[in-house]
């Protein structure tokens, strides 16, 4: 997005000028975040705040910034009141080594928050490599702080003196922080993003052979050390064969299911996996399958089951006709 310029300009707040120029904002604002907090709903709270916020209070603001700077400034200070006291959000992974794909491993975790998706925007370019479930999830290891100041230096391009004064600091503490951050972030050994277009075709040729459950044809699709994870539950998989073993034992009730592709998830595939219905009649939401891809390869399935706050968020049906 470039530094933060913009001149600044007298408009009052019963203005409809005002309403437009802050909502020019909204998707920007939302994409930061998202990735302070973690949760596409806590991210839409935030913002709403945030637009709020300004509303009441611009009057005082009186153009002594940028409007785009002051807006993040806010929603900096709204992030840091809804992370305050609270446990970072997490993915299975981050929360210990995979286990045998047996029911018995099959938890919950009451305590633990997870990361949650976030549609891709339909009206800006996303970022794929810092909107990655891996890359926003190391994000939360990170103190508020540190985390506001890695986002605005090295995800917005912002310069150290800008981020110095959003968060009234000095430029050698954000320095120190974005030291500390790149840090942490190398500890977490994210793997580089694949840079290359989406395979369609690949996508295509999964979708057919998820919904026949043909082993041979999934085999040569997913790579061997593929990964997968199912929150709300705390077990994860390594390695194809593992994966396999769940599918064909206790996830077997997945045979049958119906794949439809929806909108891209944190710069990835994503699908709505609907399963036959006990009743016989039509297929009930099961999934949103988010999938990484790597080399032309799945290196990494991501099965979110809370369908009934996801699938309205992508615009997915509530359940599908036979």
């Amino acid at each position: 997005m470039g530094a933060v310029q913009e001149a600044s300009r007298t408009i009052k707040p019963g203005d409809g000028e005002l309403e437009s120029r802050l909502e020019e904002h909204r998707s920007e604002l939302t994409g930061y975040c998202y990735r302070m907090l973690g949760s596409p709903f806590e991210a839409e709270d935030a913002v709403q705040e945030t637009l709020i916020r300004a509303w009441r209070g611009y009057e005082r603001f009186e153009g002594r910034a940028a409007l785009r700077s002051w807006l993040y400034r806010i929603a900096t200070n709204v992030c840091f009141d809804m992370l305050n006291g609270r446990e970072r959000r997490a993915r299975p992974m981050d929360l210990g080594p995979a286990r045998e794909p047996v029911i018995e491993n099959l938890n919950t975790l009451p305590e633990v928050t997870w990361i949650q998706p976030i549609p891709d925007p339909a009206d800006v370019a996303v970022q794929h490599d810092t909107i990655r479930l891996a890359f926003v999830a190391a994000l939360q290891h990170l103190p508020p702080r540190q985390r506001a100041a890695l986002i605005l230096c090295e995800v917005l391009h912002w310069q150290a003196a800008e981020a110095a004064e959003l968060l009234d600091t000095s430029v050698a503490s954000v320095n120190s922080a974005l030291q500390r951050a790149r840090a942490h972030l190398a500890e977490a050994d994210l793997q580089a993003a694949d840079s290359t277009p989406v395979d369609e075709a690949l996508l295509a040729r999964y979708v057919e052979a998820f919904e026949r459950y043909d082993i041979d044809a999934l085999t040569s699709l997913i790579r061997e050390d593929a990964t997968q994870s199912m929150p709300p539950f705390d077990l994860w998989l390594s390695g194809r064969d593992d994966i396999f073993a769940w599918w064909f034992g206790p996830g077997i009730g997945c045979k049958g299911s119906r794949v439809i592709p929806t909108r891209s998830a944190n710069g990835r595939p994503a699908f709505g996996q609907y399963k036959p219905s006990e009743t016989g009649e039509g297929y009930e939401p099961w999934a949103l399958q988010v999938l990484e891809l790597s080399a032309g390869r799945i290196v990494e399935f991501t099965f979110f089951l809370d369908t009934d706050t996801l699938f309205p968020l992508f615009g997915l049906p509530a359940r599908l006709d036979a």
